[in-house]
């Protein structure tokens, strides 16, 4: 799964449109496809990363209990999509589905597609997830009330009711590092700060022009702004200032002293990009990376999976949240996490107890740890101080920087409440292509269109 942050919104949308399309589900009769008898349960992925880790725990929950898992992957996503919206129809469902966190789910919620699970995900299942990410799945009365218009794609969903456990989870902002690479430019470490990140991209450009630069897809536009500017301006001015960049007072917005700064910054990867950097989707940009065409990736904690398919093993790489100014408001930021997949329990599914027994199952922390160690994926399970052994050091310290306080971690899932209604980052990283890598506009220029851009989302919300 290679998306960024305006990717996944429009993903869940899509999978809203299907799901929201079942609605004879409940006239289909049973589900055909769930496990055939009581010691049987089929499950569905998209993510082929996930299906040897899930078949290995599988394996071992059938020693335990005596029931088989059968795990099918379909793929990419559209494809898991149309499987899905097939099988409701027809009533062959499996018993459990891996599915996108906050969204998707209350989608195939409100369709009738996945069943309630808020009586059952409480005690020790619950203490074991993360804090950040228990939420996840949950019909907050937010939530609810968004879901209110009869236009929303989850309209229908109860209060209260929870249409997923938290599987996965993971951010933003991770950056990938050739270890050889590295160290034919005499790096033996990954950099401590912004300053630090800036002079290794320029030792390994300086040893290899061609192939010592930074990846990225900014083919899809929002990636420049979710994946490096937020949390570097986060770093850089602190909550309420970075807020403030996209709020009402010009005196505080990307065209004032601070964003102008914080543009600044950003401008410095200008000459480091790899070329062709604007042109290349998400997944090229890894792929290029994976082939040593670029010492720096930057991605998330889903793509160490993607490049380890792509030949790389987590021994070649070093990991590491994007780098903060030294002498930032946050100097120490960290990332928040995300949920990003969760579990699900077919509304069809025959045998709905041992389908939640193989979920609870799945969130135990020996068996958490061995499929993130099998996935290359963190879990939504809270491994504590042991995870760095247990893990391998490529995803233990991806797991790192998720530690941080309220005060000093940038929280991708957020609220949007601080920007306007209807706010696009795709139109703000359309902008930001032109400073970087494009060139074709400054840093001033850049802050007056993004100034101009905001301005219209707050006078179209007035209206």
């Amino acid at each position: 799964m290679r998306i960024s942050f305006s990717r996944n919104v429009r993903r869940a949308a899509v999978a809203a449109a299907t799901a929201l399309s079942l609605t004879t589900l409940s006239a289909c009769g049973g589900s055909s496809g769930s496990g055939s008898d009581a010691n049987s349960l089929e499950m569905w992925t998209f993510k082929q990363s996930h299906v040897a880790a899930l078949r290995t725990a599988a394996a071992e929950f059938e020693k335990r209990t005596g029931i088989s898992v059968k795990v099918e992957a379909y793929t990419p996503d559209d494809a898991y999509t149309t499987k899905v919206q097939s099988a409701a129809k027809t009533g062959d469902l499996p018993d459990v589905l891996e599915v996108h966190s906050d969204g998707e789910d209350r989608v195939f919620g409100a369709a009738g597609v996945v069943s309630d699970l808020s009586g059952d995900f409480k005690g020790a299942w619950a203490d074991r997830i993360q804090g950040p990410v228990q939420q996840s799945g949950l019909v907050t009365d937010q939530r609810f009330k968004d879901s209110r218009p009869g236009t929303a794609r989850d309209h229908g969903i109860e209060k209260g009711a929870r249409y997923s456990v938290p599987l996965t989870v993971g951010t933003f902002g991770i950056v990938y590092a050739n270890r050889k690479t590295l160290a034919d430019a005499g790096i033996t470490e990954p950099p401590a700060d912004w300053a630090g990140f800036l002079a290794a991209l320029k030792a390994t450009t300086a040893k290899d022009p061609k192939n010592g630069g930074l990846a990225l897809g900014l083919k899809v536009q929002a990636t420049g702004l979710t994946w490096v500017l937020q949390p570097l301006a986060f770093s850089q001015l602190g909550q309420v200032k970075y807020e403030a960049l996209f709020g009402k007072d010009k005196s505080a917005d990307f065209a004032s002293p601070d964003g102008i700064k914080v543009l600044g910054l950003y401008d410095q990867l200008t000459p480091y990009w790899m070329p062709g950097s604007q042109s290349l989707t998400i997944d090229q940009a890894d792929q290029a990376f994976a082939q040593g065409k670029a010492a720096f990736d930057i991605g998330g904690t889903f793509t160490l999976a993607f490049l380890q398919q792509n030949g790389m093993s987590p021994d070649d790489v070093f990991t590491f949240g994007l780098p903060s100014p030294k002498d930032g408001a946050v100097p120490d930021r960290a990332l928040g996490p995300l949920a990003l997949t969760g579990l699900s329990v077919a509304a069809t599914s025959k045998q709905p107890e041992n389908a939640r027994k193989w979920m609870e199952f799945l969130s135990e922390g020996k068996i958490a740890a061995r499929f993130a160690k099998d996935a290359s994926d963190v879990p939504a399970t809270e491994l504590g101080a042991e995870s760095s052994a247990v893990l391998g050091p490529a995803l233990a310290a991806m797991v790192d920087s998720f530690k941080g306080t309220p005060e000093n971690t940038y929280d991708p899932s957020r609220g949007n409440e601080f920007r306007a209604p209807g706010y696009e980052q795709d139109d703000a990283g359309e902008i930001l292509a032109d400073l970087t890598p494009l060139k074709q506009q400054s840093v001033e220029e850049t802050a007056r269109q993004l100034r101009q851009l905001n301005s219209s989302y707050w006078a179209a919300a007035r209206q």
